[in-house]
């Protein structure tokens, strides 16, 4: 069962970080920290060698944004519990690694894709995401739309994981007993 509820259709918060490209996930915890999974020491530990004020300005509904190939290196989950455990939640990018992509779409998180985005927001940007449309309105004006999901990523973020989705999919179905 995922630890993360499924997101509401239009995310709004801000753009709480703008990564470059290519961007190793690893980094928002540290390597050092790549294999704990202890929440309070990746909370505490999350984006302190990018910025040491993220983690008291960070608030539920916030996303990032990322360049191309956003999340390349090892798939390690941590970095992403740290980021969802502050309440980030969605990451739009101009693309993903897969393999980054894969793992955590499969944990139910909305990895948008939209081609430009790093030119269209500022950290700090009051944004409305429709993640299903993928759709991204800030309230600078501006407006970018890029690929949205296919149903089956919409269908596993609805769950909140592909494990959730499966356990639905192929749950015995319950009849009632005579009586």
């Amino acid at each position: 069962m995922s630890a993360y509820p499924p997101p509401p259709d239009l995310i709004t918060g801000r753009v709480a970080w703008v990564f470059g490209d290519d961007f190793d996930i690893d980094l928002v915890v540290g390597v050092a920290n790549i294999k704990t999974y202890d929440r309070e020491l990746l909370r505490a530990a999350c984006m302190q060698d990018l910025d040491p004020g993220f983690v008291e300005r960070v608030r539920p509904g916030d996303i990032v944004v990322g360049g191309r190939n956003f999340g390349y290196g090892h798939p390690h989950y941590p970095p992403m519990i740290a980021l969802r455990d502050l309440g980030i939640a969605a990451v739009v990018a101009e693309s993903f690694s897969p393999g980054f992509w894969r793992g955590e779409t499969f944990n139910g998180m909305p990895l948008i894709t939209i081609p430009g985005i790093t030119a269209a927001v500022s950290q700090g940007d009051e944004i409305t995401l429709d993640w299903r449309t993928a759709t991204l309105e800030a309230t600078t004006g501006t407006r970018i739309t890029g690929t949205p999901p296919n149903p089956r990523t919409v269908a596993i973020i609805e769950a909140g994981s592909s494990y959730d989705l499966l356990l639905a999919e192929h749950a015995p179905a319950r009849t009632s007993l005579p009586t």
